[in-house]
């Protein structure tokens, strides 16, 4: 692998830089969810084994460059407590005097955890003196959060110059599965692919017309390649601005060296996305009045289920639906069944998103019946879009 990696570095005695990717959902003020901690684990464990201190990074939530008690941090103290059994101190700034005093008081095997890094207006702007601060902080730096290796924030590119610099255990694991899809996948390669906005998808599906096979859209994104057939989609959401666009990805795979896209035939409609709604499936050329799509419907679900059956490599970001409602979930729990069967038979399957991973845990759907579930979502796709991640890039200087 081409990139630094955290057995080569040398951590005894050392202060350990970890950019981690803690941004985990919340309810009420309280963690619902602690996978995205679960994960790093192992990394946290190598450091603090390794006889290191360890200085924790990351952000929560979108708290516009200053202090919001709703996004803090403090929280994940007693999550990281039980997890690692060591205890954590905390930093009320990821700079400053106190936190510096703090982060070099630190002894071999004691962690810290500092505020929310977006509670600095400099992070996003990856400001040069911000990131000098944080690197202050310690001797050596980590990253181990691929969920903003996209980001090229001060934490994920401005840092690494500033220190000696390795990639995470975690973080490692993304590359190494990941690039298999890039470099030599096992055919056919089926890309599934959901979601809101057509600008984030588009690199994506342009990259797997080229080197793909078979391409499953679902979700919104689909309604707006329905739209672009021509065919009314009701109060559905869709992207306008990306009709044309649409079109030209389908006529690009309409081609035989492109990979083929496949555009829902029919779908379920309803009056409103919930269980007490009116509910219909119509082929796509039948959809007429104020009825909005919320899943795919039984003709793409067979049609969906065939193809990834025969797939040798499967790639899968985003539901198909509505899934947050039971009644709308069915395309997806179905798509999720035909990747599992697949898997079993030797198909190599990739899964990653935010929504996904939520499809998942609320219908309790195991995550080990894939070959590998990434943390990422926007970075997931750019990276299998093949280009380069700015935090990858500033791991190689």
């Amino acid at each position: 692998m081409q990139y630094p990696q955290l057995s080569q570095a040398d951590l005894n005695g050392k202060r350990v830089l970890l950019r981690a990717g803690f941004d985990v959902p919340m309810e009420g003020g309280k963690v619902v969810d602690t996978s995205r901690i679960e994960v790093l684990v192992p990394t946290m464990q190598h450091i603090l084994k390794a006889g290191a201190s360890l200085v924790i990074m990351a952000h929560q939530g979108r708290p516009k460059g200053k202090p919001d008690p709703v996004f803090s941090q403090q929280r994940l103290v007693p999550i990281l407590e039980k997890l690692l059994k060591v205890p954590v101190e905390f930093a009320q700034s990821p700079t400053g005097e106190e936190t510096l005093k703090k982060a070099k008081n630190l002894k071999s095997g004691s962690v810290l955890l500092l505020e929310n890094l977006r509670f600095d207006e400099r992070e996003k702007k990856n400001d040069p003196a911000f990131a000098k601060e944080l690197a202050a902080l310690a001797d050596v730096y980590v990253n181990d959060a691929f969920t903003n290796c996209h980001r090229a924030h001060a934490s994920m590119v401005g840092v690494p110059p500033l220190l000696p610099s390795f990639m995470g255990l975690q973080l490692a694991q993304e590359v190494e599965h990941l690039s298999v899809v890039l470099e030599d996948p096992r055919r056919p390669v089926v890309l599934i692919i959901s979601g809101a906005k057509m600008e984030t998808k588009v690199p994506v599906i342009e990259h797997f017309l080229r080197k793909g096979d078979d391409i499953l859209v679902g979700g919104c994104i689909a309604n707006t390649f329905v739209a672009a057939r021509g065919f009314d989609v009701g109060s559905s959401k869709y992207d306008p601005a990306f009709l044309e666009k649409a079109q030209e990805i389908m006529l690009e795979s309409e081609k035989e060296e492109n990979a083929k896209i496949y555009v829902p035939r029919d779908a379920v409609l309803a009056t409103a996305p919930t269980d007490g709604a009116e509910k219909v499936n119509l082929p796509v050329e039948d959809i007429v009045g104020d009825m909005a799509i919320f899943d795919i419907g039984k003709v793409t679900v067979k049609r969906y289920e065939e193809i990834i059956a025969k797939a040798g490599t499967i790639i899968w970001n985003g539901p198909m639906g509505f899934y947050e409602v039971n009644r709308f979930s069915h395309g997806t729990k179905r798509v999720a069944e035909a990747v599992r069967h697949a898997t079993a038979k030797g198909a190599i399957s990739i899964m990653g998103g935010g929504d996904t991973i939520d499809f998942h845990k609320r219908y309790d759907y195991p995550l080990d019946a894939y070959t590998f579930v990434s943390t990422g979502g926007g970075a997931m796709l750019e990276f299998i879009s093949g280009q380069e991640l700015p935090a990858l890039a500033a791991l190689k200087q």
